[in-house]
């Protein structure tokens, strides 16, 4: 059992290069074609939370009015450009997005003026 465990932590700690080569020996020495999974194991750890650090389009999404709902809904008429129902209808279903697909830049400044008003609002 032990020589598995070793065996499967020197497999998960393979660099591509090396799992390039061992699908390479698999395939040429013993016939084995390489599956999906091998692919899988060259990927390092790090991929998916580097690739979340590289986001560049956010969502503004409005969780709550917290107390003082006229401004927010004032605040999201001027920052979507709808009218003051459509607005209103926005900050009543919350949690809802109030804007998609914008830069990190003016996700955060509509975020920071949301929350000097007293929502709730988060980023994603």
């Amino acid at each position: 059992m032990a020589d598995i465990k070793k065996l499967a932590e020197e497999l998960v700690n393979l660099t591509v290069k090396e799992v390039t080569e061992l699908a390479g020996v698999l395939k040429d020495e013993y016939g084995i074609e390489p599956a999906a999974a091998a692919v899988a194991v060259a990927a390092p750890a790090g991929a998916a939370t580097e690739e979340a650090a590289a986001q560049t389009e956010f969502d503004v999404i409005l969780k709550s009015a917290g107390g003082s709902k006229l401004a927010i809904v004032k605040l999201v008429k001027e920052m979507t450009g709808v009218g003051l129902k459509e607005a209103k209808e926005l900050v009543d279903k919350a949690p809802a997005p109030i804007k998609e697909k914008i830069s990190k830049e003016e996700a955060e400044a509509l975020k920071s003026q949301l929350e000097e008003a007293g929502a709730e609002v988060e980023l994603k």
